[in-house]
Formats: structure tokens, C-alpha cells, sequence
């Protein structure tokens, strides 16, 4: 019988790790100072119209939810993320690993974001110190209150620490207004998981905690909004399996959760009707938000829009519509 040999796991330790002074960054704080919170001009109908529902669902004291992709930090719209949750227009934040990577990153150099093409060629993509402290917060947190999400404790470490632009931190705001901030990790998606601090039973059971809270949520989605900003995978994947456990839960109490309302905006060109799933033969059919968010999970009684625009247009295009929807009730 041949031998079977094991396979060595990969020994971090060796890995050399620079500080984020040495690294060229592609994005600063200046673009999120520069985007003042001011009345977006072009206000597309879905948004409009979503926005509405947004209001209603804040008056009846139903979810809200704003999940999003780490593009979404990149475009700079912090502050008008951040008075959303302020006014009490998004009950819950849904993210990434590389949200809250960004966030982290912004509040602590005031920049964040690398060229993976320059940085990937040698080797050093990721691979930066204080990038890192990200996963002492997360083994700290494991040890002394393994309950807690990963959004709750990085929120809480920015908002309790030297963080210089923590005021612009969306997880801090979160954490300083109450508002549950879950955080969504693929173990190996992010560059922290690259260190040799990083503890994958920490991490995996802070983000699976964020799962649960994150369901928890969805039991209060009847009548509520779901928004989706520039996640393909994450959010509808997430979203999908928290509403199956809701659903289950909710049909063992006789009650039901089908009237919701859902936004997705994104850059894709989606062609056809909106309201039905494309054929299994087109590439669309692919795209988790349409067949997952536009239409299987409202097909029992909820509604559903699509806006194609890049996030620096479409987040403060729902800011103002809120803001006007709110005045004019």
C-alpha cells in the first residue's frame, strides 16, 4: 500500500509584513470630506418610490436593511450612510469583510484601497501591520465575549479608540446609534486572512453571530424595505437564507412575511421584465440579484425595483428622496 503523505499547512509566519506607510494608496479621505451631504438633482423613479416605502417602514417600526458591496465605502458616501442611520432609515447594515476593511483603514490613516495589479506582482497585496489589528480585535472579542458580531466589536474599537476619521467610520456611527452592523466574511476573501494573527474560529463565529442577528432582523421584514447597493454574491446569498429561517419561524406562528419591498441598484444593464427570472440559457440568470431579490422572494405579495448607476449617484439620490418622502407626510 503506497504511503499517503499530509499536505503542510502554510506557515504565516514567514510572511513579511509592511506598515501602511509604505504603501501607495488609492483612495483618501478627502473624496468622502469633499462629498458633502447636499440634495441630489436626478432622483430615478425606483429610487423615489422605495424611498416612500423606506418612510413607511420607519413609522411602523419595520426593518429596514441596507446591505452592501465594499465599492460602496469607495465611492465616498459615508455621511449620507451615516444620517440615515441617524434619522432612524436604516435599522440594520449589512456588509463585507472589505467594508469593513475600508472603514477601518479610513478611520485610521484617513486613506485605504490598493493596487492589486502593482502589489499582487510581488507578493505583497494585503500584507500590511496595521491592517492586521483588525484580527486582535477579533480574538480579543472571541475571548472575552464570543457572543458578540464582528461589526458590534470593530464598531466599538473605532469608536472607543485613536481613530483620527472615526467621525466618517459607518461602523462606528452603527455602533455609537445602536444599529446592528453585521459583517459577512468568506474565510480567505479578505487580505486580513492573510496574517498570521488571524484566527479562523474567531472570525468565523463573530460573522456567524452577525448571520443570526441578521435573521433576527429579517422576523421584522413585513412590511419593510431590503436594499442591496453593488453586492452579486453576499447580500442576496445572505439575505436568501436568512428569510428561509424567518419564513420557517414565522409560518410556525401563524404569521407571515411577504409584503416587503426590494432595491437593488447596480452597474449591470438588466434588459426584459424586471419581475420575472431570465431563462437559465442567458448569462443574467446568473446574477443572484435579480432572480433572488427582484423576484422569487416577492413574488407572494412584495414589489421589487432595479436602478442601474454608480453608487456616488444612487446612494444620495435615496438620501434625498427619504429626506423629501419624510417632509411630505
Amino acid at each position: 500500500m503506497e504511503e499517503t503523505t499530509c499536505l503542510r499547512s502554510f506557515d504565516r509566519n514567514s510572511l513579511e509584513i509592511l506598515p501602511l506607510s509604505e504603501r501607495e494608496h488609492d483612495l483618501t479621505i478627502s473624496v468622502v470630506q469633499e462629498l458633502v451631504a447636499v440634495p441630489s438633482q436626478a432622483i430615478p423613479d425606483g429610487i423615489r418610490k422605495v424611498a416612500s416605502r423606506v418612510v413607511l417602514a420607519k413609522r411602523k417600526g419595520k426593518a429596514i436593511i441596507f446591505m452592501m458591496g465594499a465599492h460602496v465605502l469607495r465611492a465616498g458616501v459615508q455621511r449620507y450612510l451615516i444620517d440615515l442611520m441617524g434619522r432612524g432609515h436604516i435599522s440594520c447594515l449589512a456588509t463585507n469583510g472589505g467594508c469593513m476593511i475600508h472603514d477601518f483603514e479610513l478611520a485610521l490613516i484617513g486613506a485605504t484601497t490598493e493596487s492589486v495589479v502593482r502589489y499582487i506582482a510581488d507578493g505583497q497585496f494585503g500584507l500590511w501591520r496595521e491592517t492586521g489589528y483588525l484580527n486582535d480585535i477579533i480574538n480579543d472579542t472571541y475571548g472575552h465575549s464570543p457572543t458578540s458580531g464582528l461589526g458590534e466589536a470593530v464598531g466599538k474599537a473605532i469608536l472607543a479608540g485613536d481613530f483620527p476619521y472615526k467621525d466618517l467610520s459607518v461602523f462606528a456611527a452603527a455602533a455609537r446609534l445602536g444599529v446592528p452592523a453585521t459583517v459577512h466574511v468568506g474565510l480567505g476573501y479578505d487580505i486580513i486572512h492573510e496574517h498570521p494573527n488571524c484566527n479562523g474560529a474567531a472570525t468565523g463565529q463573530l460573522s456567524y453571530n452577525d448571520f443570526l442577528k441578521f435573521a433576527a432582523v429579517v422576523m421584522n421584514l413585513e412590511d419593510g424595505v431590503v436594499m442591496n447597493f453593488g453586492s452579486a454574491v453576499m447580500a442576496p446569498e445572505v439575505y436568501l437564507k436568512a428569510l428561509a429561517m424567518a419564513r420557517n419561524l414565522a409560518r410556525q406562528q401563524g404569521k407571515a412575511i411577504k409584503k416587503i419591498c426590494t432595491l437593488v441598484c447596480d452597474l449591470r444593464e438588466l434588459a426584459g421584465d424586471l419581475a420575472a427570472e431570465p431563462p437559465k440559457t442567458s448569462p443574467a440568470y446568473f446574477f443572484r440579484p435579480w432572480k433572488t431579490m427582484l423576484v422569487r422572494t416577492v413574488k407572494d405579495g412584495g414589489e421589487s425595483f432595479y436602478v442601474r448607476g454608480a453608487h456616488v449617484q444612487t446612494v444620495p439620490a435615496l438620501w434625498t428622496a427619504v429626506g423629501e418622502a419624510e417632509n411630505s407626510v
